[in-house]
Protein backbone atom coordinates (compact mmCIF):
# COMPACT_ATOMS: atom_id res chain seq x y z
CA UNK A 1 0.00 0.00 0.00
CA UNK A 2 1.47 3.62 -1.27
CA UNK A 3 1.61 6.12 1.47
CA UNK A 4 0.23 9.62 0.83
CA UNK A 5 2.52 11.86 -1.02
CA UNK A 6 4.64 14.10 0.80
CA UNK A 7 4.26 17.85 1.05
CA UNK A 8 7.22 19.94 -0.74
CA UNK A 9 9.30 20.63 2.10
CA UNK A 10 8.88 24.45 1.86
CA UNK A 11 5.11 23.53 2.07
CA UNK A 12 5.40 21.76 5.50
CA UNK A 13 5.62 24.49 8.34
CA UNK A 14 2.09 24.52 7.19
CA UNK A 15 0.85 21.71 8.64
CA UNK A 16 2.95 21.88 12.04
CA UNK A 17 1.67 23.47 14.92
CA UNK A 18 4.40 24.81 16.04
CA UNK A 19 3.99 27.09 13.07
CA UNK A 20 1.42 28.50 14.54
CA UNK A 21 1.72 28.47 18.26
CA UNK A 22 4.75 31.00 17.24
CA UNK A 23 2.93 33.45 14.97
CA UNK A 24 0.69 33.80 18.10
CA UNK A 25 3.78 34.46 20.09
CA UNK A 26 5.05 36.61 18.26
CA UNK A 27 1.23 38.69 18.07
CA UNK A 28 1.21 38.59 21.80
CA UNK A 29 4.69 40.12 22.08
CA UNK A 30 3.23 43.28 19.95
CA UNK A 31 0.41 43.94 22.11
CA UNK A 32 2.01 46.28 24.79
CA UNK A 33 2.92 48.36 21.89
CA UNK A 34 -1.11 48.55 20.61
CA UNK A 35 -2.40 49.08 23.88
CA UNK A 36 0.48 52.27 24.21
CA UNK A 37 0.25 53.59 20.58
CA UNK A 38 -3.82 53.83 21.95
CA UNK A 39 -2.39 56.56 24.48
CA UNK A 40 -0.10 58.06 22.32
CA UNK A 41 -0.12 58.80 19.31
CA UNK A 42 -3.28 57.28 18.59
CA UNK A 43 -3.84 55.32 15.38
CA UNK A 44 -5.89 57.84 13.02
CA UNK A 45 -4.08 59.90 10.72
CA UNK A 46 -0.39 59.00 11.62
CA UNK A 47 2.90 60.26 9.90
CA UNK A 48 5.44 58.02 9.27
CA UNK A 49 7.25 58.89 12.18
CA UNK A 50 4.72 58.23 14.68
CA UNK A 51 4.00 55.19 13.19
CA UNK A 52 7.70 54.50 13.53
CA UNK A 53 7.43 55.73 17.77
CA UNK A 54 4.35 53.04 17.99
CA UNK A 55 7.11 50.23 18.67
CA UNK A 56 9.25 52.36 20.65
CA UNK A 57 7.26 53.81 23.19
CA UNK A 58 6.80 50.89 25.27
CA UNK A 59 10.46 49.84 25.64
CA UNK A 60 11.61 51.80 28.63
CA UNK A 61 8.28 50.13 30.41
CA UNK A 62 9.71 46.57 29.72
CA UNK A 63 13.08 47.30 30.46
CA UNK A 64 10.98 48.34 33.59
CA UNK A 65 9.41 45.15 34.05
CA UNK A 66 12.31 43.22 33.80
CA UNK A 67 13.61 44.12 36.59
CA UNK A 68 10.95 42.32 37.85
CA UNK A 69 11.98 38.87 38.99
CA UNK A 70 8.95 37.31 38.34
CA UNK A 71 9.20 38.31 34.43
CA UNK A 72 12.07 35.95 33.30
CA UNK A 73 9.61 33.08 34.98
CA UNK A 74 6.37 34.05 32.39
CA UNK A 75 8.23 34.73 29.64
CA UNK A 76 10.05 31.54 29.92
CA UNK A 77 6.92 29.20 30.62
CA UNK A 78 5.83 31.23 27.57
CA UNK A 79 8.45 30.37 25.28
CA UNK A 80 8.65 27.06 26.42
CA UNK A 81 5.09 26.22 25.84
CA UNK A 82 4.64 28.30 22.41
CA UNK A 83 7.79 28.30 21.12
CA UNK A 84 9.23 24.68 20.94
CA UNK A 85 6.97 21.54 19.68
CA UNK A 86 5.35 19.10 22.15
CA UNK A 87 5.79 15.80 22.07
CA UNK A 88 2.85 15.29 19.47
CA UNK A 89 4.30 17.42 16.82
CA UNK A 90 5.73 16.32 13.99
CA UNK A 91 9.44 17.13 13.98
CA UNK A 92 12.34 15.06 15.05
CA UNK A 93 12.99 17.87 17.92
CA UNK A 94 9.32 17.24 19.75
CA UNK A 95 11.01 15.34 22.68
CA UNK A 96 14.12 17.60 23.54
CA UNK A 97 14.28 19.96 26.09
CA UNK A 98 13.72 23.46 24.94
CA UNK A 99 16.88 24.71 27.37
CA UNK A 100 14.73 27.94 28.56
CA UNK A 101 14.82 28.47 32.53
CA UNK A 102 11.71 28.45 33.91
CA UNK A 103 12.65 30.04 36.93
CA UNK A 104 12.51 33.80 38.30
CA UNK A 105 15.78 35.95 37.30
CA UNK A 106 18.04 35.35 40.44
CA UNK A 107 20.73 38.01 39.39
CA UNK A 108 21.23 41.12 37.40
CA UNK A 109 22.70 39.38 34.60
CA UNK A 110 18.98 37.27 33.97
CA UNK A 111 17.49 40.74 34.35
CA UNK A 112 19.97 42.38 31.57
CA UNK A 113 18.92 39.07 29.19
CA UNK A 114 15.64 39.29 30.24
CA UNK A 115 14.95 42.98 28.99
CA UNK A 116 16.58 42.39 25.96
CA UNK A 117 13.86 39.31 25.08
CA UNK A 118 11.63 41.42 25.94
CA UNK A 119 12.55 44.47 23.80
CA UNK A 120 13.00 41.64 20.81
CA UNK A 121 9.87 40.22 21.13
CA UNK A 122 8.75 43.78 21.05
CA UNK A 123 9.80 44.58 18.22
CA UNK A 124 9.41 41.08 16.10
CA UNK A 125 6.17 41.25 17.36
CA UNK A 126 5.19 44.51 15.73
CA UNK A 127 7.00 43.30 12.59
CA UNK A 128 4.79 40.59 12.10
CA UNK A 129 1.85 42.07 13.29
CA UNK A 130 2.41 44.70 10.69
CA UNK A 131 2.63 41.97 7.76
CA UNK A 132 0.11 40.32 9.20
CA UNK A 133 -2.14 42.89 8.87
CA UNK A 134 -1.21 44.20 5.19
CA UNK A 135 -1.11 41.07 3.97
CA UNK A 136 -4.78 40.04 5.34
CA UNK A 137 -5.35 43.07 3.72
CA UNK A 138 -4.54 42.66 0.68
CA UNK A 139 -6.34 39.43 0.71
CA UNK A 140 -9.53 40.78 1.23
CA UNK A 141 -8.66 43.82 -1.56
CA UNK A 142 -8.44 41.01 -4.31
CA UNK A 143 -11.45 39.07 -2.75
CA UNK A 144 -13.27 42.26 -3.50
CA UNK A 145 -11.58 42.77 -6.38
CA UNK A 146 -12.43 39.54 -7.94
CA UNK A 147 -15.95 40.03 -6.61
CA UNK A 148 -16.64 43.26 -7.69
CA UNK A 149 -17.36 44.98 -5.05
CA UNK A 150 -15.08 47.25 -2.60
CA UNK A 151 -13.60 45.30 0.18
CA UNK A 152 -13.06 48.28 2.46
CA UNK A 153 -9.64 47.31 2.87
CA UNK A 154 -6.88 49.80 2.19
CA UNK A 155 -3.24 47.69 1.62
CA UNK A 156 -0.19 49.34 1.00
CA UNK A 157 -0.17 47.78 -2.46
CA UNK A 158 -2.85 48.94 -4.15
CA UNK A 159 -4.93 46.41 -6.41
CA UNK A 160 -5.89 48.21 -9.75
CA UNK A 161 -9.74 47.33 -11.01
CA UNK A 162 -11.63 44.53 -11.05
CA UNK A 163 -11.41 40.71 -12.12
CA UNK A 164 -12.38 37.41 -11.67
CA UNK A 165 -8.78 36.43 -11.89
CA UNK A 166 -8.21 38.23 -9.04
CA UNK A 167 -8.88 35.13 -7.46
CA UNK A 168 -6.52 32.92 -8.11
CA UNK A 169 -3.90 35.55 -6.23
CA UNK A 170 -6.18 35.64 -2.92
CA UNK A 171 -4.40 32.45 -1.59
CA UNK A 172 -0.89 33.78 -1.88
CA UNK A 173 -1.04 36.52 0.64
CA UNK A 174 -1.45 34.19 3.58
CA UNK A 175 0.97 31.40 1.78
CA UNK A 176 3.89 34.09 1.99
CA UNK A 177 2.80 35.31 5.64
CA UNK A 178 2.87 31.96 6.74
CA UNK A 179 6.52 31.26 5.36
CA UNK A 180 7.60 34.34 6.98
CA UNK A 181 6.74 32.99 10.17
CA UNK A 182 7.60 29.68 9.61
CA UNK A 183 11.38 31.35 8.64
CA UNK A 184 11.33 33.88 11.70
CA UNK A 185 9.80 31.31 14.63
CA UNK A 186 13.07 29.52 14.67
CA UNK A 187 15.47 31.96 15.13
CA UNK A 188 12.82 33.49 18.29
CA UNK A 189 13.57 30.30 18.95
CA UNK A 190 16.79 29.94 19.13
CA UNK A 191 17.11 33.88 20.47
CA UNK A 192 15.07 32.20 23.61
CA UNK A 193 17.58 29.83 24.45
CA UNK A 194 20.37 32.14 24.65
CA UNK A 195 18.26 34.89 26.62
CA UNK A 196 15.79 33.26 28.61
CA UNK A 197 18.56 30.26 29.12
CA UNK A 198 19.97 28.19 32.34
CA UNK A 199 22.53 30.86 33.51
CA UNK A 200 25.98 29.24 34.91
CA UNK A 201 24.82 29.46 38.35
CA UNK A 202 21.72 27.67 36.95
CA UNK A 203 24.02 25.05 34.74
CA UNK A 204 26.18 24.44 37.70
CA UNK A 205 23.42 23.74 40.22
CA UNK A 206 21.42 21.50 37.73
CA UNK A 207 25.23 19.54 37.73
CA UNK A 208 25.27 19.36 41.17
CA UNK A 209 21.68 18.07 41.18
CA UNK A 210 22.69 15.40 38.40
CA UNK A 211 25.72 14.43 40.12
CA UNK A 212 24.04 13.92 43.59
CA UNK A 213 21.37 11.41 41.85
CA UNK A 214 24.23 9.58 40.76
CA UNK A 215 26.09 9.41 43.46
CA UNK A 216 22.54 8.29 45.40
CA UNK A 217 22.28 5.60 42.32
CA UNK A 218 25.68 4.25 43.06
CA UNK A 219 25.28 4.16 46.72
CA UNK A 220 21.78 2.37 46.42
CA UNK A 221 23.58 -0.22 43.89
CA UNK A 222 26.42 -0.87 46.47
CA UNK A 223 23.93 -1.39 49.17
CA UNK A 224 21.90 -3.84 46.98
CA UNK A 225 25.72 -5.84 45.57
CA UNK A 226 27.22 -5.72 49.51
CA UNK A 227 23.93 -7.35 51.03
CA UNK A 228 22.35 -9.37 48.62
CA UNK A 229 25.46 -10.71 48.12
CA UNK A 230 27.07 -11.65 51.23
CA UNK A 231 23.49 -13.18 51.81
CA UNK A 232 23.44 -15.21 48.60
CA UNK A 233 27.00 -16.16 49.60
CA UNK A 234 26.45 -17.33 53.11
CA UNK A 235 23.60 -19.55 51.72
CA UNK A 236 25.83 -21.23 48.66
CA UNK A 237 28.34 -21.71 51.41
CA UNK A 238 26.63 -23.01 53.60
CA UNK A 239 23.99 -25.31 51.65
CA UNK A 240 26.87 -27.04 50.17
CA UNK A 241 28.86 -27.50 53.29
CA UNK A 242 25.78 -28.94 54.57
CA UNK A 243 25.54 -31.14 51.66
CA UNK A 244 29.18 -32.20 52.07
CA UNK A 245 28.99 -33.07 56.25
CA UNK A 246 25.32 -35.06 55.95
CA UNK A 247 25.23 -34.40 59.90
CA UNK A 248 21.93 -33.33 60.98
CA UNK A 249 23.45 -31.51 63.52
CA UNK A 250 25.48 -29.44 61.17
CA UNK A 251 22.58 -29.21 58.06
CA UNK A 252 20.05 -27.66 61.58
CA UNK A 253 23.17 -25.00 61.89
CA UNK A 254 23.74 -24.28 58.36
CA UNK A 255 19.76 -23.55 58.11
CA UNK A 256 19.61 -20.96 61.05
CA UNK A 257 22.64 -19.25 59.36
CA UNK A 258 21.10 -19.23 56.20
CA UNK A 259 17.55 -18.02 57.82
CA UNK A 260 19.51 -15.18 60.25
CA UNK A 261 21.36 -13.76 56.91
CA UNK A 262 18.60 -13.88 54.39
CA UNK A 263 16.28 -12.12 57.16
CA UNK A 264 18.74 -9.28 57.57
CA UNK A 265 19.08 -9.42 53.58
CA UNK A 266 15.46 -8.91 53.13
CA UNK A 267 15.80 -5.55 55.92
CA UNK A 268 18.46 -4.34 53.55
CA UNK A 269 16.08 -4.69 50.64
CA UNK A 270 13.09 -3.22 52.45
CA UNK A 271 15.12 -0.15 53.61
CA UNK A 272 16.68 0.62 50.33
CA UNK A 273 13.20 -0.29 48.34
CA UNK A 274 11.75 2.62 50.29
CA UNK A 275 14.39 4.95 49.51
CA UNK A 276 13.79 4.42 45.67
CA UNK A 277 10.33 4.60 46.85
CA UNK A 278 10.11 8.00 48.48
CA UNK A 279 12.52 8.34 50.59
CA UNK A 280 13.65 9.66 53.41
CA UNK A 281 14.79 6.63 55.25
CA UNK A 282 17.13 7.55 58.30
CA UNK A 283 20.32 6.49 57.46
CA UNK A 284 20.63 5.99 61.49
CA UNK A 285 18.57 2.40 60.44
CA UNK A 286 22.04 1.57 58.62
CA UNK A 287 24.24 -1.48 60.32
CA UNK A 288 27.50 0.26 61.73
CA UNK A 289 30.68 -1.50 62.69
CA UNK A 290 29.07 -1.65 66.19
CA UNK A 291 27.34 -4.22 64.68
CA UNK A 292 30.32 -6.46 63.10
CA UNK A 293 29.18 -9.03 65.53
CA UNK A 294 26.88 -10.21 63.03
CA UNK A 295 28.85 -10.35 60.27
CA UNK A 296 31.59 -12.14 62.18
CA UNK A 297 29.25 -15.11 63.28
CA UNK A 298 27.71 -15.56 59.60
CA UNK A 299 31.48 -16.02 58.87
CA UNK A 300 31.94 -18.73 61.52
CA UNK A 301 28.69 -20.48 60.82
CA UNK A 302 29.67 -20.95 57.29
CA UNK A 303 32.99 -22.50 58.49
CA UNK A 304 35.27 -19.76 58.71
CA UNK A 305 37.54 -19.88 61.11
CA UNK A 306 37.47 -15.62 62.31
CA UNK A 307 39.98 -14.12 64.49
CA UNK A 308 38.38 -10.92 65.21
CA UNK A 309 39.84 -7.79 67.21
CA UNK A 310 38.86 -4.86 67.71
CA UNK A 311 41.01 -1.85 69.40
CA UNK A 312 39.30 1.96 69.97
CA UNK A 313 36.62 3.38 71.03
CA UNK A 314 34.05 2.44 67.93
CA UNK A 315 31.22 4.45 69.28
CA UNK A 316 32.96 7.60 68.84
CA UNK A 317 33.46 6.69 65.13
CA UNK A 318 31.39 9.30 63.39
CA UNK A 319 28.12 7.78 61.42
CA UNK A 320 28.73 8.00 57.84
CA UNK A 321 32.38 6.45 58.37
CA UNK A 322 31.46 3.28 60.73
CA UNK A 323 28.31 2.93 58.50
CA UNK A 324 30.36 2.57 55.59
CA UNK A 325 33.01 0.49 57.39
CA UNK A 326 30.29 -2.00 57.95
CA UNK A 327 29.33 -2.46 54.23
CA UNK A 328 33.36 -2.73 53.47
CA UNK A 329 33.75 -4.93 56.54
CA UNK A 330 31.03 -7.10 54.44
CA UNK A 331 32.05 -7.45 51.12
CA UNK A 332 35.58 -8.31 52.47
CA UNK A 333 34.00 -11.36 54.34
CA UNK A 334 31.96 -11.70 51.19
CA UNK A 335 35.06 -11.82 49.08
CA UNK A 336 36.94 -14.57 51.38
CA UNK A 337 33.66 -16.94 51.04
CA UNK A 338 32.98 -16.60 47.59
CA UNK A 339 36.78 -17.42 46.50
CA UNK A 340 38.14 -19.19 49.11
CA UNK A 341 35.42 -21.04 51.42
CA UNK A 342 35.52 -21.70 54.70
CA UNK A 343 39.25 -20.39 55.88
CA UNK A 344 40.78 -18.71 58.67
CA UNK A 345 40.37 -15.13 58.40
CA UNK A 346 42.25 -12.19 60.65
CA UNK A 347 39.96 -9.20 61.18
CA UNK A 348 41.98 -6.41 62.90
CA UNK A 349 39.87 -3.02 63.39
CA UNK A 350 41.79 -0.32 65.18
CA UNK A 351 40.49 3.27 65.96
CA UNK A 352 42.36 5.92 66.21
CA UNK A 353 42.88 9.24 66.91
CA UNK A 354 42.33 10.48 63.15
CA UNK A 355 41.32 8.06 61.09
CA UNK A 356 39.89 4.10 61.31
CA UNK A 357 41.93 0.80 60.27
CA UNK A 358 40.50 -1.94 58.63
CA UNK A 359 42.75 -5.32 57.86
CA UNK A 360 41.55 -8.43 56.60
CA UNK A 361 43.77 -11.08 55.66
CA UNK A 362 42.73 -14.67 54.53
CA UNK A 363 44.89 -17.43 52.65
CA UNK A 364 45.17 -16.85 49.19
CA UNK A 365 42.58 -18.72 46.89
CA UNK A 366 43.33 -21.89 45.50
CA UNK A 367 39.73 -22.65 43.48
CA UNK A 368 39.12 -22.08 39.94
CA UNK A 369 37.82 -18.81 39.71
CA UNK A 370 39.79 -17.31 42.36
CA UNK A 371 40.75 -13.64 42.62
CA UNK A 372 44.14 -13.12 42.18
CA UNK A 373 46.00 -9.83 40.84
CA UNK A 374 44.90 -6.22 42.29
CA UNK A 375 41.48 -7.04 42.55
CA UNK A 376 38.87 -6.10 39.56
CA UNK A 377 36.20 -7.56 41.57
CA UNK A 378 33.19 -4.95 41.23
CA UNK A 379 33.27 -5.74 45.02
CA UNK A 380 36.58 -4.87 45.67
CA UNK A 381 36.02 -1.91 43.54
CA UNK A 382 32.97 -0.51 45.43
CA UNK A 383 35.45 -0.75 48.62
CA UNK A 384 37.40 1.61 46.98
CA UNK A 385 34.90 3.93 45.80
CA UNK A 386 33.54 3.69 49.09
CA UNK A 387 37.04 4.63 51.01
CA UNK A 388 37.36 7.20 47.85
CA UNK A 389 34.09 9.24 48.75
CA UNK A 390 35.26 9.45 52.84
CA UNK A 391 38.36 10.66 52.09
CA UNK A 392 40.11 7.50 52.59
CA UNK A 393 41.98 5.26 50.30
CA UNK A 394 41.49 1.29 50.30
CA UNK A 395 44.16 -1.74 48.80
CA UNK A 396 43.61 -5.54 47.87
CA UNK A 397 45.90 -8.08 46.52
CA UNK A 398 48.87 -10.04 47.85
CA UNK A 399 50.73 -9.82 50.35
CA UNK A 400 53.22 -11.90 52.56
CA UNK A 401 51.27 -14.63 51.07
CA UNK A 402 48.14 -14.06 52.12
CA UNK A 403 45.25 -12.15 50.31
CA UNK A 404 44.70 -8.61 52.47
CA UNK A 405 41.93 -5.85 52.12
CA UNK A 406 43.21 -3.11 53.96
CA UNK A 407 41.38 0.35 54.22
CA UNK A 408 42.25 3.65 56.27
CA UNK A 409 39.41 6.13 56.99
CA UNK A 410 39.72 9.53 58.33
CA UNK A 411 37.74 10.42 61.45
CA UNK A 412 37.31 14.80 60.63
Amino acid sequence: MTGMPRLPRFLRPLTRAVTYTRWLHMLVGAFIAFVCGLVYPGFVDLSLAEWALVPLIPVPLLVAAAMVPAMRLAEGLQARVMLFPGPHARVKDGSEDPGIAAAPSTSWSDRGRTAVWMVLRLEVGCAIAFLTGQLMALSLALVGAAAGSPSGADPLIPVAGQHWAYALLVPVAPLVLVLVVAAVGPMMAAAARRLLGPSPKERLAALEERTEQLLERNRIARELHDSIGHALTVAVVQAGAARAAADPEFTERALDAIEETGRAALEDLERVLLVLREAEQPVSSRPALGEADRLFDSARASGAKVDAEVTGPLDQVPGPVSREGYRMLQEALTNVLRHAGAVPVRVRITVERTCLLMDVRSPLPTTAGAVTGGGSGSGLRGIRERAALLGGHARAGQEDGEWQVHVELPLG
